[in-house]
């Protein structure tokens, strides 16, 4: 049952373009088209639930459906992260430690329930349940952490955006040169991406005035999802189609 993709370079740029949209995507539905941000969650959910009952009943690795469904647990978790930090008063820092003990929990569970958190050894439906609640926990506290440093470490966005990068680079780094457990270096870079895709998010959304590029949520959305839709084409297309290329 080989329902994820290969984890290549591909999948991470794929995933940083995903959660970078998902920041995007979120604030286009919760602001800027003025939902806000418990009817933009309760939306995106339902959107979620579906595209996971279709990835939970499918037997093969559909690409479009495994990016729209992490896509969605980007957006979702955007909204669900600033209402728990905003509406809900809970703030940054303390929505952050609510959803570390969350994702925590999860991790804890699959690991005395499951022979391994290894991605490459998910077989069964209750292991892939457990990915998808995985990846939507961390994405939304991936969203907490980058707001966290954009808003109140007084980094800014491109300053976050940097430490988060620098942050990968100590992953990539142990990866290739320590002997640290390959699957808990693939979730703290799964972990990681989210904070910096919603840092670059805002770092393109927000005017200039509050340290943005001033692309907006729309134009900056529109451009993230050309992207994504390519490289999901490019990385799927026929060997001998590449080939050529």
């Amino acid at each position: 049952m080989k329902k994820i993709p290969q984890i290549t370079l591909a999948f991470w740029v794929m995933k940083i373009c995903a959660t970078t949209l998902g920041e995007t995507a979120g604030d286009l539905f919760s602001m800027t088209m003025h939902l806000g941000y418990a009817l933009s969650a309760l939306l995106l959910m339902g959107l979620f639930v579906i595209a996971l009952v279709a990835q939970l009943r499918s037997q093969h690795y559909h690409p479009l459906l495994y990016w729209m469904l992490i896509l969605l647990t980007s957006t979702v978790g955007t909204n669900m992260s600033d209402y728990l930090d905003r509406t809900a008063g809970l703030g940054y820092a303390k929505g952050s430690l609510v959803l570390c003990i969350l994702l925590l929990a999860i991790f804890i569970f699959w690991r005395f329930s499951m022979p391994s958190l290894s991605v490459k050894r998910i077989v069964t439906l209750k292991g892939e349940g457990l990915y998808w609640a995985a990846i939507l926990v961390s994405n939304t506290l991936g969203t907490a952490l980058g707001d966290f440093l954009a808003d109140e470490s007084h980094l800014g966005f491109a300053g976050g955006a940097l430490l988060i990068a620098g942050l990968l680079g100590l992953v990539i780094l142990a990866t290739f040169c320590t002997s640290i457990s390959k699957t808990f270096l693939f979730w703290a870079a799964f972990i990681l991406t989210r904070p910096f895709g919603a840092t670059m998010g805002d770092l393109l959304t927000k005017t200039h005035a509050n340290g943005g590029l001033g692309f907006g949520t729309i134009g900056s959305s529109f451009v993230l999802a050309s992207l994504l839709v390519l490289f999901i084409l490019f990385t799927n297309r026929p060997p001998k189609a590449i080939s050529h290329l």
